[in-house]
């Protein structure tokens, strides 16, 4: 079994392919070892922000927030549909002071990496650019918090964050963290806020589309399943589908298309904070060659097309939705771990 810091190392240099240029990359031979980078333990950190929260509650907030860790409906009771169409456990971030919704953030900074921070926070924000109406909610208020089992460093706990179009369920179990699975997506996908313009998952379709457009005309054959976009497979509800292996495999891939599909997956990796993306990475890296890439839509720079990634440690979804305007500016996405969804393999 590898040592964590052997998994930290690797991770470290798999993190190199997300930077401004993209390294070649090959998964036979290994690349040549690196030195070990110390990463402490945020386990911690997340248990000390997550009790500080409880603290700043009322006992019937206490009583309404937390269940129990054998309470399995609970772990899966997320949904990407608004308030009005889905009832949701907890409490509601817009029933919370605001010292109890800064104590909140506290715990997701301490979980997620800063990108992977302000990635959910964009999208999340993006919730106040829709009209509530007919029954429905939107807006950042209507996004739930909930806490399954006791926050500690040794024991397993979940907890649960989420609404429309974004949930993060993150497994703590001693020092690794799980987030699978979680809903990456985003309705506007883009928009201004405060004169800025943002776009919540804008680079994840920008690294797709880099790497579908780096396929050769006999990859594109085995890559390109149809020529529109589809809805996702494995959304809510989904957890017990099995995974569908289509597209390109990793091991059809050259060097620098690998090093492409690595920056593409490390944009759902590295959502969680340093010392878990490092491992996380190195999990992904080990299994790449039989790791596959599916594209359906045109291959054009649209937006309009939907992608997946399906690996032994991973699945990826990126899908357009027709309903509410634009497809390319509402996005539905979902990342999963076929052996860790809500923590399966670290909790025993």
């Amino acid at each position: 079994m590898r040592t964590r810091s052997a998994l930290i190392a690797t991770g470290a240099a798999l993190a190199l392919v997300t930077g401004g240029a993209v390294n070649a990359y090959a998964a036979t031979p290994a690349p040549d070892p690196v030195p070990a980078v110390a990463v402490a333990d945020t386990t911690p950190a997340i248990v000390a922000a997550a009790n500080a929260f409880l603290a700043t509650l009322t006992s019937a907030q206490k009583t309404a927030v937390q269940f129990a860790w054998t309470n399995t409906t609970q772990k899966k009771k997320w949904s990407n549909l608004p308030q009005g169409l889905y009832t949701r456990s907890g409490l509601m971030w817009g029933n919370l002071t605001a010292t109890q919704q800064t104590a909140w953030l506290a715990v997701m900074q301490a979980t997620l990496s800063p990108e992977g921070y302000t990635r959910v926070r964009q999208e999340w924000r993006a919730d106040d650019f829709l009209t509530s109406g007919g029954g429905l909610q939107y807006g950042q208020q209507y996004y739930w918090i909930a806490l399954i089992g006791t926050p500690s460093t040794t024991t397993p706990w979940q907890w649960q964050w989420g609404g429309h179009h974004v949930t993060v369920n993150a497994t703590v179990a001693g020092t690794e963290v799980a987030l699978y699975p979680s809903f990456i997506g985003a309705q506007p996908g883009s928009y201004t806020d405060a004169g800025v313009a943002v776009k919540p998952i804008g680079d994840i379709w920008t690294s797709a589309y880099s790497l579908v457009s780096s396929l050769t005309t006999a990859q594109k054959a085995l890559a390109v399943r149809g020529s529109t976009y589809i809805d996702l497979l494995y959304g809510p509800g989904q957890d017990s589908r099995a995974p569908v292996y289509e597209g390109v495999p990793g091991s059809s891939l050259t060097a620098a298309q690998k090093s492409l599909l690595l920056a593409l997956i490390s944009k759902y990796g590295n959502l969680v904070n340093a010392e878990d993306a490092a491992s996380r990475l190195a999990q992904i890296q080990a299994t790449l060659d039989q790791t596959y890439f599916a594209w359906y839509g045109p291959t054009t720079s649209t937006g309009a097309a939907y992608f997946r990634v399906t690996g032994p440690r991973v699945i990826i979804e990126y899908s357009p939705q027709a309903m509410g305007g634009t497809a390319s500016n509402h996005i539905h996405g979902i990342y999963r771990d076929p052996q860790n969804d809500y923590g399966a393999a670290i909790t025993g």
